[in-house]
Order: structure tokens, then C-alpha cells, then sequence
């Protein structure tokens, strides 16, 4: 099978490897869609293939292993193993989920473990049609599917986005208004597109300078929920701000996140449950074009969810 190697930092590869078998308990699975998510692009074990996301059809199984898995369409995380980025991936069957029909095998990548994030974010957020929201990297994978999210609970929703040409998207997911955050005077864009009305709730994967752009723009009473911090630098704030203007913060992010929803698998399941509701956006790569993909989404280049057809050539 065809994978791709990383043998040495930044440098990826296809390279013919053995195709795997499964063992007991595991099925292998012919992969349609993997996910590139910001952990793959630090490896620090090599030689490795990177990529902790497929989805693709279940095409052999281990000797104890029901028979009824052959051919199901199924999408799974790799757990602590990586091995995504190829054209063969094995996994445990008690880890597999089927994906739903109408679901393709991107959408049903985008939701396995990004859509399961931005759906504990906005549990956290507890958003309603009172809300004005704020979400920073809206264009992201996570954010677009915060915009969306937010609007459907029926809140005015303003994406901030690190470049004009990702506006568009923020806006396709129904957002009343997108601004770029590295333009000079954004801060007065976002106060004109609220039209005098008070930001309720911040929900920030960003962090840094831009984090802190927008949790100052909170107003009273208002919340912030922090599930990242894609800057490289986590949101500088303390109690003192906190108290002075009666906020309220929230760190949606880690196994307290998946305790909460029921367990990290039922969390993935509503995820794939929603994909035809949050509609993720995705932006696709050949698999032979995995080093592309890390420098756009390491540029912050991309819109949507980042995942790799090992079909496309």
C-alpha cells in the first residue's frame, strides 16, 4: 500500500510499505478520508505516518471478528497510534462507528474528532437566541462549526478570521458578519457590525494577542469559553479582569470535556449524528500532496477541516 513516512521533521514521503493485517478484535479498513489535524504536525517519534483520523470501508478482518463489519463504511481515531495517511488502517471494531448514510467519508473525518470538540464547546457555551457571539479562527475547522452551531441556536454570530479571503466561508455558515482580526482597526469593524449590541459569550481556539482582542470585547455578565490556542500562546487574562466586569470562563477542552458528554465514544457518535445539521466544510488534498496540506494549515491557509483522499492522484 501507498503511505506516507515521516522519517526526518517537515519531510513527508509516499513510500510502498507492507499492508497491514488485523489482528483479533481489529478490522482493517481501505481508507477514503484522513484527517489532518494540528497534533500531526509534530511528530515527535520518527520514523512515523502521521494521521489519527480515517474513514473508508472496512475491507478484512481479525479471526474472531463478526463477518457483518466486511464492507461497512466506517470512520474511527487511531488512538495514541498514528498511521492515518495511507491507503490501509487498522483499529479495533469496538472503536469503529458506522458512518451514517448521507454522511460521506470527509464530513464523517471532520466530525469524528474536531465536530466532537466544537459540540463540547458549545455545550459549554450554552448559547440561545439572547446570545451575541464572538468566534475567533471561524474559518477553521473548529470554528465553522462553532458559527454554524451558534447560529442555529438562533444567536447573531461575528467570525473573526486571520485573512480577508476566508471571510466568504464565515459568512456561508451564516454568520452576520466576519472581519479579519489582523487588519488594523478590526476592533471598530466588529463594533459596527454589532450595531450597538453587547458581545454575551467569546468562544476562543486562538489565544495570545487575538484572544485577548476579542475576550476585551465581552461585555457585562458575558462568558468566554477557551478550547485552544492555535497562537502558540494561551489567552493572557486574569481574575482581576474576570471580576471587573462579572465574567465567567470556561476551559472546554480535555477528558472533563468527554466525561460530560457521556464518554469519548459518545461524544464521537452525537459528532456524526450532527454532521448533516453542522454541515462541516472541508478542503481536500491528495494523499500524496500531505506536505502541502501541513504548510497550509500550518500558514493558517486553510478554511474548514484539512483531510487527505488516498483515491485523488
Amino acid at each position: 500500500m501507498r503511505a506516507v513516512r515521516l522519517r526526518e521533521p517537515g519531510v513527508l514521503r509516499v513510500e510502498e510499505v507492507e499492508d497491514p493485517e488485523p489482528g483479533p478484535g481489529r478490522a482493517r479498513i481501505a481508507v477514503r478520508a484522513a484527517g489532518v489535524h494540528p497534533a500531526d504536525l509534530s511528530c515527535p517519534d520518527l520514523p512515523t505516518t502521521p494521521g489519527r483520523e480515517v474513514a473508508g470501508v472496512v475491507d478484512a478482518i481479525g479471526p474472531d471478528v463478526d463477518g457483518a463489519w466486511l464492507g461497512r463504511r466506517v470512520v474511527t481515531q487511531l488512538g495514541l497510534a498514528d498511521g492515518g495517511y495511507a491507503e490501509l488502517a487498522v483499529r479495533e471494531v469496538g472503536a469503529l462507528h458506522v458512518v451514517p448514510e448521507g454522511v460521506g467519508f470527509a464530513a464523517a473525518v471532520a466530525m469524528i474528532r474536531t465536530g466532537g470538540t466544537a459540540l463540547g464547546v458549545l455545550d459549554a457555551a450554552g448559547l440561545d437566541p439572547d446570545d451575541v457571539v464572538l468566534v475567533t479562527a471561524a474559518a477553521g475547522g473548529v470554528g465553522g462549526l462553532l458559527v454554524r452551531g451558534a447560529v442555529l441556536a438562533g444567536a447573531f454570530v461575528v467570525g473573526l478570521v486571520g485573512a480577508a479571503d476566508k471571510r466568504r466561508a464565515v459568512l456561508r455558515a451564516g454568520a452576520a458578519a466576519a472581519v479579519d482580526y489582523r487588519r488594523q482597526g478590526w476592533r471598530s469593524e466588529v463594533a459596527g457590525a454589532l450595531a450597538g449590541r453587547e458581545v454575551t459569550a467569546v468562544l476562543d481556539g486562538v489565544g495570545g494577542a487575538e484572544g485577548r482582542g476579542a475576550f476585551d470585547l465581552l461585555g457585562q455578565g458575558g462568558r468566554l469559553v477557551v478550547f485552544g490556542s492555535s497562537s502558540g500562546e494561551l489567552l493572557p487574562m486574569s481574575t482581576s479582569d474576570l471580576f471587573a466586569r462579572s465574567l465567567t470562563a470556561v476551559v472546554a477542552a480535555g477528558p472533563h470535556m468527554a466525561r460530560r458528554a457521556g464518554g469519548v465514544r459518545a461524544l464521537e457518535a452525537r459528532a456524526l449524528a450532527e454532521a448533516g445539521r453542522l454541515a462541516p466544510v472541508v478542503q481536500e488534498f491528495p494523499l500524496a500532496e500531505a506536505a502541502r496540506a501541513h504548510a497550509a494549515l500550518a500558514g493558517r491557509r486553510t478554511v474548514g477541516k484539512v483531510v487527505l483522499l488516498p483515491g485523488a492522484r
